[in-house]
């Protein structure tokens, strides 16, 4: 073997355990692959409903991927992807200044605060039990209510594989990923 071909074979799996250190333990390579946008949105909504505001990220992430005007096939709208319906009925439970529904896909501090107002109420109804409430936020409360009631799923994390509805499944698994995530990528927001 030729002195050329030997110190090619040690300096390519070098190179290939460096690069692999950097994707591992790489902090502005996480951010990198896992960007936020809104943060001071995020952040505002987050603090007024007492909420984490990773998990906000998470849901945005997983609903629009951070695109403002995004709408769903059944019509949601906006960056946390609120049906229209809903959108007018929470801004008649609470103080919204002057936010209007039609501008939840327009706007992302209305979208942000009107989802995550949202998030804090179906935690409100399911006793804190985030599962549940990513649940609800995808297939709607009195859907979840009757697979508790009816025994076809208990709520519980490790029994995803229950939920009747593949979306409903896919949806809090693919939140709960990238929550877990963002908390390994950024600690804190």
């Amino acid at each position: 073997m030729t002195k050329r071909f030997k110190r090619k074979r040690v300096v390519l799996p070098l190179i290939l355990i460096i690069l692999g250190m950097l994707f591992v333990e790489s902090d502005w390579l996480g951010r990198w692959i896992y960007p936020i946008s809104y943060k001071e949105e995020i952040k505002q909504s987050a603090t007024k409903y007492e909420l984490d505001p990773l998990l906000i990220a998470a849901i945005i992430r997983v609903e629009s991927n951070f695109k403002l005007d995004a709408v769903s096939r059944k019509g949601a709208i906006g960056i946390m992807q609120i049906m229209p319906a809903t959108a007018e009925w929470i801004l008649k439970q609470d103080d919204f200044g002057n936010m209007m529904a039609s501008n939840a896909g327009k706007e992302a501090n209305t979208g942000i605060s009107l989802g995550s107002w949202y998030v804090k109420d179906l935690k409100r109804q399911f006793d804190g039990k985030l599962i549940v409430s990513l649940a609800a936020y995808n297939a709607g409360p009195g859907k979840v209510r009757q697979w508790l009631e009816k025994g076809v799923w208990n709520g519980e994390e490790q029994t995803l594989k229950d939920i009747p509805y593949g979306e409903t499944r896919h949806y809090v698994q693919r939140v709960m990923y990238y929550y877990k995530k963002y908390q390994k990528v950024y600690g804190t927001l």
